[in-house]
C-alpha cells in the first residue's frame, strides 16, 4: 500500500498518566468504528508481528509507563496501525507537552464510510482537545503550510495561507490545520467560533456532534483530493472562516 491511497487519523490529546485508561479506550474507539477490526498484534524489535493473546493487560501495563506503544491488525495486505507518542513541551503550543495518536488506514470504501465514527472514536477515548482524518496525499501540502523556508516564512503551496509552528501557537485547544474531517472539542470549538448559525450552515450540513458536545466537521463530501479545485476552494474557504487556526490570529 502506498502512501497516496492510505487515510491518517491524528489526535491531539493531554499527556498520559500513570493510571490513565485512554490507551484502552481510543483502540476500543477505533475497533468500534471499523466492523471486524481487531488490533491485537505487535511489531517486534527485528519488525516481525506478534499476536497479543492479553493485548488490553499488555497495553494497560505500558500505559504506566507512559506508553502508547503500536497495535495493529496483523494484516500485511489490509494494514490498520495506532500509537501514539509524547510531545515535548518546547515544540507543544503553551508549552505544555502532548499526547499524540495516529492511525493509518486503508483508503478504501469501509474505511471512508466509517471514517466520522473513527476520528469520534479515537479522539473521544484519548480526550483529545482537537484532531482531524485526512488522505496522506495531502500531507505534503500541509507541510509546506507550516515548514519555515531559508528565507523565514513558510511558503504554502495551492494558494492556503502559512501556519505558525505549533509551539508558537499560545494554546493546545487551537488547531494546527485543517484536514477533511475535523474532530474539535468544545474548549476547541469555542477557540475557533464554531459554530456560528449565520455563518456555518454550510459545515453544520456536514458535521456531527459527539458524546461529549465536540464536533466532527467535515470539509468535502469524498476524501479531501487538492487536485480537485471545488475541493480547494472548500479548504480555503474553511481557513478564511477560522482564522484562529494555525495560530494566523492574535486575541
Amino acid at each position: 500500500m502506498t502512501t497516496r491511497n492510505r487515510l491518517v487519523l491524528t489526535v491531539y490529546a493531554p499527556p498520559l498518566a500513570s493510571d490513565d485508561n485512554r490507551t484502552l479506550a481510543a483502540v476500543h474507539g477505533l475497533e468500534r468504528a471499523l466492523p471486524g477490526l481487531r488490533l491485537e498484534w505487535r511489531v517486534t524489535e527485528k519488525r516481525r508481528l506478534a499476536v497479543l493473546p492479553q493485548r488490553d493487560a499488555w497495553l494497560t501495563e505500558a500505559t504506566t509507563r507512559g506508553e502508547f506503544p503500536l497495535v495493529c491488525n496483523g494484516d500485511e495486505r489490509y494494514p490498520v496501525m495506532l500509537s501514539g507518542h509524547h510531545e515535548s513541551a518546547y515544540v507543544s503550543p503553551g508549552g505544555r507537552p502532548q499526547l499524540q495518536v495516529q492511525a493509518k488506514l486503508p483508503l478504501d470504501a469501509a474505511v471512508i464510510a466509517a471514517a466520522a465514527e473513527m476520528l469520534e472514536g479515537v479522539a473521544e477515548g484519548a480526550r483529545a482537545f482537537w484532531g482531524h482524518l485526512t488522505p496522506d496525499a495531502a500531507a505534503l501540502d500541509i507541510a509546506y503550510q507550516i515548514a519555515p523556508t531559508l528565507e523565514g516564512p513558510p511558503s504554502p503551496r495551492r494558494g492556503l495561507p502559512g501556519l505558525k509552528l505549533f509551539e508558537h501557537i499560545r494554546s493546545p485547544e487551537i488547531p494546527y490545520y485543517l484536514g477533511w474531517l475535523n474532530f474539535w472539542s468544545p474548549a476547541a470549538a469555542e477557540a475557533i467560533g464554531f459554530p456560528d448559525p449565520a455563518r456555518d450552515a454550510e459545515l453544520l450540513s456536514r458535521a456531527r456532534r459527539t458524546a461529549t458536545g465536540g464536533w466532527v466537521v467535515r470539509l468535502t463530501d469524498t476524501p479531501l483530493d487538492l487536485d480537485n479545485p471545488a475541493h480547494l476552494d472548500a479548504l480555503k474557504r474553511a481557513y478564511e472562516r477560522f482564522p484562529e487556526i494555525g495560530g494566523r490570529s492574535t486575541p
